[in-house]
């Protein structure tokens, strides 16, 4: 947290996040347009914001994206407001879905986490059927090469899949990029959304960054926007503790 604090102390950070607040998923170039500094000097200052957790990037082709990561401002706002102020914000995740809409007409939900493990680990958790019905509660299946088909299959021995698609992209361990449809849309590539995972070391650790594009409509980007933490963070459990998390977090219900 003190991190957090540190990189909103400077004005020209909090320029930089207005700036993705504005249109996230910029470049370096874009995000140097109307400051008046040299290209060393923000580079130094994104660095700064990653190191907060504040902004992540994302590689595509020849391009590195910035994206305001708004995890730590939702951290501060339950340790520093929600204790103080109970009535809900709902400013903040206005917020947040805009910070978290792409480049394209389509919305975008990004997802950072920090977990203790290896990226081989990490990619395992991702593509093992065995692990991954043990956090998800579905397998996922495939031989995890470029052009082969994937399932997400119901552990419940029913062997139906609720999500189907195409590996895109398969880099063991640190990317793995997927298409996703249900299978009556298997057909309307149209409709289908792309999941990117990156797997990168973060000194003794893991970066994990999920991309989630290409989403069909607002109601689709809040769904995942509730999947995705809930997930994950069974996922970190796992690899960090050797169990899932006691209940499965999309059980819970909302307070």
């Amino acid at each position: 947290m003190d991190k957090v604090f540190k990189a909103l102390a400077d004005e020209t950070r909090r320029r930089l996040l207005d700036r993705l607040h504005e249109n996230n998923g910029q470049t370096l170039g874009e995000l140097c347009e109307r400051i008046e500094m040299a290209r060393q000097s923000v580079t130094q200052h994104l660095a700064v914001l990653e190191a907060a957790n504040l902004v992540s990037t994302v590689r595509r082709g020849r391009e590195k994206l910035h994206y305001l990561n708004p995890v730590p401002l939702h951290e501060m706002q339950e340790r520093w407001i929600d204790k103080f102020e109970r009535p809900r914000l709902s400013a903040l995740g206005a917020v947040k879905r805009r910070a978290e809409e792409a480049m394209t007409d389509k919305p975008t939900y990004v997802y950072v986490t920090y977990i203790e493990s290896t990226p081989e680990k990490v990619w395992d958790a991702l593509t093992d059927a065995d692990l991954t019905a043990a956090y998800w509660g579905h397998s996922n299946v495939s031989d995890w090469r470029t052009g082969s088909r994937w399932q997400h299959v119901r552990t419940d021995d029913s062997g139906i899949a609720d999500v189907v698609g195409t590996v895109v992209e398969s880099e063991r361990p640190t990317r793995l990029v997927t298409t996703w449809a249900s299978p009556d849309e298997e057909d309307q590539p149209e409709r289908h959304s792309r999941v990117t995972f990156d797997i990168r070391p973060h000194a003794d650790i893991v970066r994990l960054t999920v991309t989630h594009e290409d989403l069909n409509d607002e109601g689709e980007r809040a769904d995942v926007a509730t999947g995705w933490p809930a997930v994950l963070s069974n996922l970190k459990s796992l690899l960090e503790t050797g169990s899932p998390l006691p209940q499965e977090p999309w059980q819970v219900p909302a307070s």
